[in-house]
């Protein structure tokens, strides 16, 4: 008889932690933890409501929080060594999204680019990633909190810009393109008679994004051991994780461990349009 209840009571409570989930979505809280300023850029995917601010300065050591409703989707990255005037008018070294100003209004990361993508109470589950098929240019970690399910950290602490190879290398080390945007074949941007799965494959490229940062997706079929889950979480999007209080070597241990991973996703629950 209580084992009967136990389960009926602890049901009860996941109802109504769900229920209470979706109606007040997540918060994202965006913390920059690198030696200098990031420029946060925002873009809602088709059909999501714009969050408040589509793009915001960051600077070291701060942190600021927003709030999406639950179904939002849509993806974040870090836009470096920018030059805006007191009019809000200007550009970014990498990550700039074309807009001419520090809101990005609707526009996405000119690649190279670290992306968080996310899809938010998805058959009340969320489905998130860090992905560097478009390139990567600077350190970045997602972790859930308060919420009930895999919840793991992911993203990528290593710096990349250090070990990137000189055929992908972006001016002087500010960023790594990716293969697809370096060279433009079908094979590397799994395009034309490149586009499933079969005919897709790790390229030597995506292997070292891979070896270096095992749950970020590395190519555009990277699935198994890429995209996570979680019911009712808040989210922190970290800059530069291995930098200030937060030591590299907590992260190191939450993101750098491949065999703890959530295979239960598919290709069809991402976030990102390609």
């Amino acid at each position: 008889m209580m084992d009967l209840f136990s389960t009926w009571f602890f049901s009860l409570i996941f109802f109504c932690f769900v229920v209470f989930r979706g109606t007040s979505g997540a918060t994202f809280t965006f913390l920059n933890n690198c030696d200098y300023t990031v420029w946060p850029g925002i873009l809602a995917n088709s059909g999501s409501p714009k969050l408040e601010t589509t793009g915001f300065s960051l600077e070291k050591g701060t942190s600021r929080s927003l709030q999406a409703s639950t179904g939002w989707s849509g993806r974040f990255w870090g836009r470096t060594s920018c030059n805006f005037d007191g009019s809000g008018q200007g550009s970014c070294l990498t990550g700039d999204c074309g807009s001419g100003q520090i809101e990005c209004n609707g526009a996405g990361a000119t690649p190279p680019a670290t992306l968080a993508e996310f899809t938010l109470g998805s058959g009340n589950q969320d489905f998130y990633d860090v992905s560097l098929v478009d390139g990567y240019n600077l350190p970045m970690v997602v972790e859930g909190t308060g919420g009930i399910g895999t919840c793991a950290a992911t993203g990528c602490v290593t710096d990349l810009n250090r070990s990137c190879p000189t055929e992908l290398r972006v001016g002087e080390g500010e960023a790594c393109k990716s293969a697809c945007e370096a060279f433009g074949t079908a094979e590397y941007c799994c395009s034309g008679a490149f586009n499933t799965p079969t005919t897709c494959k790790p390229s030597v490229y995506s292997v070292m994004f891979k070896t270096a940062c095992p749950r970020s997706y590395s190519y555009a079929y990277d699935d198994a051991t890429s995209t996570f889950t979680c019911t009712g979480a808040d989210y922190i999007i970290t800059f530069c994780p291995s930098y200030g209080n937060r030591s590299r070597k907590k992260f190191s241990r939450l993101i750098d461990n491949p065999k703890i991973i959530n295979r239960s996703t598919t290709k069809n629950n991402r976030t990102n349009n390609r």
